[in-house]
């Protein structure tokens, strides 16, 4: 008889399997986060799982549930991210082999790690669909057991086992927000939570760039967007589980959606207040607190996964303190004579500016003793003391000119 998934019965098995594999995450109390927005905000900090994201969980929990047969002819999976990884490992952890197909497009990290845990890597097309498509071919071909990465009950009740966790380290936490992919993660939070008290709010979070679950539930009905475009790579998703879909409209309470921008300001916080790397899908919790619009609640924002590549990291970086106004870039008209340069660069001195970057163009005018231009990037501690820059600037007689910031 096959068991029933998204009980009480079942979360509570699963939990107690997933512990097997799992690091203990425990709540992180965030002074910052809580003083700025006026609740008691706590991170659940699931990127610093084993394999930097949750995934593990419902994968290795769908893995105890296959029978002996099944894991002797393997798993497969599609897969460009944490999931690749999370069934990997699972599979490693039982013996079994694991077929993982990767679009062609995945950083070379990502699959040198997939294979690192044991999995045979085929890379399969441009994007996830034609890699999906690849999966589920090989798997009829080969008699492997498909584990999809979101629509499917058993993967959704061990992600799940986030939420008792919580519910046992805090009983009275009032909101739990939760990213939004697929919706397998925020299934089995949400079931779980209203199970355990249905007076916890539990709030979807999702990018604004690829928002597939908000228009399902303002359709009533799972829908396919006609695109994505957000750099929350591992919530990018087209059309939300359908098998999913009656469990999020029965126990979601809301859905925030979340605009890169502020996505990319949020890994700068985390970063500075609380020396962690986050993937900009795990962001999406932090960057809805904002959102809220409630004081004096105990909230947890769950961070899905950490598993960010260095080259998105500086170039996240380098954008969220142009955003912040610590890095910015005027352009100024001065005659070329000796000691304007000095000049310029005493003035920015004298208000503590920073100068980054210097860039003398002499061709903007025909008259080059009248005016040539200096574009100056500059590092400032914020908005304010930018402001003091520029005003110093034009007090001297100068009339700076923001132009966009390319470091």
């Amino acid at each position: 008889m096959k068991k029933e998934m998204l009980t009480l019965d079942a979360f509570e098995e699963a939990t107690e399997v997933v512990q097997k594999v799992t690091s203990e995450t425990k709540l992180v109390y965030s002074e910052y986060f809580s003083a700025r927005f006026g609740n008691k905000v706590y991170f659940k900090p699931e990127n610093m799982q084993y394999t930097g994201a949750y995934k593990l969980r419902g994968a290795y929990y769908k893995m105890s549930l296959l029978s002996e047969e099944e894991r002797a002819k393997g798993v497969i999976t599609a897969s460009a991210g944490n999931h690749a990884q999370g069934v990997a490992y699972a599979a490693k952890a039982f013996g079994a082999k694991a077929t993982i197909v990767m679009p062609t497009t995945t950083p070379l990290i990502k699959v040198n790690r997939t294979k690192g845990y044991g999995a045979e890597v085929i890379l399969h097309g441009d994007v996830y669909d034609e890699a999906c498509a690849k999966a589920y071919e090989l798997a009829d071909e080969k008699g492997y057991t498909f584990v999809h990465p979101f629509d499917d009950l058993t993967v959704a009740t061990g992600q799940g086992t986030i939420a008792m966790e919580i519910v046992k380290e805090l009983p009275l936490v009032d909101y739990i927000l939760v990213p939004i992919g697929g919706g397998g993660l925020a299934t089995g939070v949400s079931t779980l939570a209203k199970l355990l008290n249905p007076k916890i709010k539990v709030i979807g979070v999702e990018p604004s760039g690829a928002a597939c679950m908000k228009a399902s539930f303002e359709a009533g009905k799972v829908v396919t967007l006609p695109g994505v475009n957000t750099i929350a790579d591992g919530t990018a998703v087209k059309t939300p589980g359908s098998k999913l879909f009656p469990y999020l409209k029965e126990n979601l309470d809301d859905i925030i959606t979340v605009d890169d921008a502020d996505l990319v300001v949020a890994f700068l916080d985390m970063v500075e207040n609380h020396k962690m790397v986050v993937e900009n899908s795990g962001l999406l919790t932090v960057a809805a607190l904002k959102q809220l619009n409630v004081k004096d609640k105990r909230i947890v924002s769950i961070l899905s996964g950490g598993n960010m590549d260095v080259i998105t990291m500086s170039s996240v970086v380098q954008q969220g303190l142009i955003l912040r106004d610590r890095i910015f870039t005027v352009s100024v008209l001065l005659p070329d004579k000796p000691g304007e340069l000095s000049r310029v660069s005493g003035i920015i001195a004298g208000v503590n500016g920073n100068v980054i970057k210097l860039e003398h163009n002499q061709f903007v005018s025909i008259n080059r003793n009248a005016a040539v231009e200096l574009r100056i990037t500059l590092e400032a501690f914020g908005t304010e003391h930018k402001n003091q820059i520029i005003d110093a600037l034009e007090k001297e007689g100068y009339k700076p000119k923001l132009v966009h910031t390319n470091i």
